[in-house]
């Protein structure tokens, strides 16, 4: 089997696409990946850091000035050609499309070329690259019911494939233990991204000062804001830490306090964990809040938006769970209900399909 990738600009589009191709060298051991994205953005560094062959064109997204989208236009055409060139040597049997505008132009390139073709969107809010397409392509792969307002035809609601690397990462116990944490407590996480959140940063401090008796507390402040935050709280229960291998921890997580972004609530509906989830008011078209919608409809979270963000209000949600073990496991098992352990299976035997 081989497959071409393409996908870029935030991790968002990049992790769910890398958890696929991991599963696809686990169940094809002669398949070969190519993976296609931008020269500038995350994905130039991340992918090859992988271990995987990567493509670069250059593409930029049509927003700005009309100066601006004019070139962007430009740029896709380009890089339409380009992806041709690349296809036409690869020779791919599938070619998937995790967004990103980089994965417009290679969409349609493919398309035209007669290649089967895939799109997968994590978020509830279909986003504008797959918007363009998605007339064109064999297969959509989406992970909310709301998306079939946009998308029609071919269109299976399989999930994200970071649900099954999480729901097959076993807990590290002697990794929980190193981060100062003990089994026999319950145990609530809160992680805004790898950079952190100077605005909840500043909520936090004020709102653990309340955390209730017998609870431990792992804060991930984000790279950014360690310094800052390492000193802040004045009880052995609350252990802050700058990073976290979330997926080593998740099974001994009882709440988490996070965004919704489509990588964590694929991971934390997983593994059926309850949350509070704090949309970031700073994403296209909002799409946070709507990820959050589609769980807190379902009682399967809690949501706080950031505009009504304070330390009342996030522990008044604390409290509302933390309190009542029962509204907690229901909680629990509703994300569950809503989670897709075999979301990335799912999606390569419907790649087994496409081939032609």
């Amino acid at each position: 089997m081989k497959l071409l990738i393409v996908t870029g600009g935030t991790g968002g589009h990049i992790y769910p696409a890398l958890a696929l191709a991991d599963c696809a060298m686990q169940r094809w051991k002669d398949a070969e990946i190519l993976f296609i994205g931008n020269d500038d953005r995350m994905e130039a560094k991340e992918i090859p850091a992988h271990g995987y062959a990567f493509s670069a064109l250059h593409t930029s997204g049509f927003s700005g000035s009309l100066w601006h989208k004019g070139k962007a236009f430009m740029q896709m055409l380009i890089a339409k050609g380009q992806a041709k060139k690349i296809i036409k040597q690869f020779q791919p049997d599938v070619v998937i499309g995790f967004g990103g505008y980089v994965s417009a132009p290679v969409m349609l390139a493919a398309s035209s070329l007669g290649i089967s073709t895939m799109i997968h969107e994590q978020n509830s809010i279909v986003g504008a690259a797959n918007r363009l397409v998605m007339g064109k392509v064999d297969a959509i792969v989406t992970c909310y019911e709301k998306c079939n307002e946009v998308f029609h035809g071919n269109v299976r609601l399989l999930g994200n494939p970071r649900a099954t690397l999480a729901a097959q990462t076993p807990f590290d116990e002697a990794y929980f233990l190193s981060l100062g944490l003990s089994p026999a407590k319950r145990t609530v996480l809160i992680v805004m991204g790898s950079l952190g959140s100077t605005s909840v940063n500043e909520v936090m401090k004020d709102a653990l000062v309340a955390i209730p008796e017998g609870i431990q507390v792992l804060y991930v402040s984000g790279r950014n804001n360690y310094e800052e935050m390492k000193d802040c709280f004045d009880n052995p229960d609350i252990h802050v830490v700058d990073y976290v291998r979330t997926l080593s921890i998740l099974d001994h997580i009882d709440l988490l306090v996070c965004r919704a972004g489509a990588t964590t609530i694929a991971e934390l509906s997983a593994k059926g964990i309850a949350s509070i989830l704090i949309p970031s008011p700073y994403v296209a078209h909002n799409h946070q809040y709507f990820n959050a919608m589609q769980l807190c409809e379902q009682g399967a979270a809690l949501m706080i938006e950031e505009k009504d963000l304070c330390a009342d209000t996030l522990n008044a949600k604390m409290h509302e769970l933390l309190d009542d073990p029962l509204r907690l496991a229901d909680v629990a098992a509703c994300a569950k209900k809503m989670g897709k352990p075999n979301a990335a299976d799912d999606m390569l035997r419907w790649i087994e399909q496409l081939k032609r």
